[in-house]
């Protein structure tokens, strides 16, 4: 058993007592018993027994807790989703940094609350990225609860980026409007600008051609004008139907050079169907010339030899008056 096991186990033991009352100490002493039991937590953690520290830590909160020490409540927290970060359930690990952030938040320290939440949905950000995106959009409502409308937005667009890497549109849509209240109450037009260009893409990839037009024609003033000219060119293209001038507009350098996320939605954004054009007749070469009937033949001879004897004579026809009886007579 190694030296810190044997340390840690005497604050434990330590803490126990802070906690018995006797005819001198009416009142458990929760204060040095969260102490000590942090004390035997971090002896723990150094000797690799990271249940046990996690429970110290846990004990810890919950004796500053009792004696309304919530800072220090809220940062054994912190520890203690630190310390079993790698073996811990999603589901602990998101409860452990909402009940954190509440007792950071009771404490007048909404900054840390929000930095909490930011810090778990980075580590579920992977294996659950659902539980990833309602604490990034929590640390969002917590900034701009205490006014900092900037980390907010940063906070949100996390979120806004995830939902799109998880292909969930309508939820991206909602998340993208939020970031863009951020912006414009900081009023950061040019933020506003690219992330039109975000909301347009996401329209169409939800083949809503429609709503992408209205939030072009609702934010489109915040545009710079690259922006303007691609997201013209990709709104006319999907409203002619013209697939080849949709696929270069989003081809343009300004999409590629967008986040990671928005860039490849781009390439995956559904092309309009378009008019495809018919087909050209070919001609083979060497080809043997088309069968035509021997009846076909004689009858075309035939008719043309009747046409032939309607025709007018070119010579003028004689006309030879008859002898009339009294002619005949005198002769």
């Amino acid at each position: 058993m190694s030296a810190k096991v044997l340390e840690a186990r005497e604050h434990c033991k330590a803490a126990e007592k802070y906690l018995k009352t006797s005819l001198l100490r009416w009142k458990p002493d929760f204060d040095s018993a969260a102490d000590e039991y942090s004390q035997a937590a971090q002896c723990y953690r150094i000797a690799r027994e990271l249940e046990n520290s996690k429970n110290c830590h846990l004990k810890a909160s919950e004796y500053y807790k009792k004696n309304r020490a919530f800072f220090h409540a809220a940062k054994s927290l912190e520890n203690a989703l630190i310390v079993c970060k790698e073996k811990a359930s999603p589901e602990e690990l998101y409860n452990l940094a909402m009940e954190a952030s509440s007792l950071y938040q009771q404490h007048g320290s909404g900054d840390s609350g929000a930095s909490i939440l930011d810090k778990a949905a980075k580590i579920l950000e992977e294996n659950s990225p659902e539980l990833a995106v309602k604490l990034f959009q929590q640390a969002a409502d917590v900034s701009a609860t205490e006014s900092s409308q900037h980390q907010g937005s940063e906070y949100i667009s996390k979120a806004s980026r995830l939902l799109v890497k998880l292909q969930r549109y309508d939820q991206a849509v909602d998340s993208l409007r939020r970031e863009i209240g951020f912006h414009q109450e900081a009023d950061n037009v040019g933020a506003v600008g690219r992330l039109t260009v975000a909301i347009v893409l996401v329209q169409l990839a939800r083949g809503d051609n429609v709503a992408a037009e209205k939030a072009y024609k609702e934010w489109g003033s915040n545009c710079e004008m690259a922006e303007i000219q691609t997201l013209e060119q990709l709104l006319q293209a999907y409203d002619e139907e013209d697939r080849e001038s949709a696929k270069k507009a989003l081809a343009s350098p300004f999409i590629r050079n967008m986040d990671v996320e928005y860039a490849r939605l781009a390439a995956s954004v559904p092309l309009p169907e378009g008019m495809e054009p018919a087909p050209k007749a070919t001609v083979r070469e060497n080809a043997a010339p088309s069968y035509v009937s021997a009846n076909a033949q004689s009858t075309t001879v035939a008719e043309v030899m009747h046409e032939d004897d309607e025709e007018e004579s070119p010579y003028e026809a004689v006309n030879i008056p008859k002898k009339s009886d009294d002619e005949d007579d005198l002769c």
